[in-house]
């Protein structure tokens, strides 16, 4: 296993590699079927069960959720690919969301459109 930070990047992501016996099928399914994902990822860390995009058999992306405020998103990429071995490379990349465009303007913010309403 390895592990990689980059923190001294405003788009700092989290990459954690792993190196499996299973095939790279047996890999995706574990990932991408709900009933075997629940085992290790449950469905209430995740912002929405389904993923954000999917390339088969290849990579997942989702979107989690921190359980305790302010309720922090991340995204995280699952990417599968075979090893010389016969058995899986799986690499696992975790970034944070940009906030900043979800979050709607506080009313006092006195920005254009709010003074027009005025």
């Amino acid at each position: 296993m390895s592990d990689a930070v980059e923190a001294d990047r405003p788009d700092a992501k989290l990459v954690l590699e792993y190196e499996f016996d299973a095939p790279p099928a047996k890999v995706w399914r574990a990932v991408t079927i709900p009933e075997l994902r629940e085992r290790w990822l449950p469905d209430c860390d995740l912002a929405g069960a389904e993923p954000e995009t999917s390339i088969p058999g290849e990579e997942v992306r989702f979107r989690l959720r921190d359980s305790e405020p302010p309720y922090h998103e991340s995204h995280v990429i699952f990417r599968i690919e075979p090893n010389v071995s016969g058995g899986t490379r799986f690499r696992i990349i975790q970034q944070a969301c940009d906030i900043g465009t979800k979050l709607p303007k506080p009313a006092n913010s006195n920005c254009c459109l709010m003074r027009a309403a005025a």
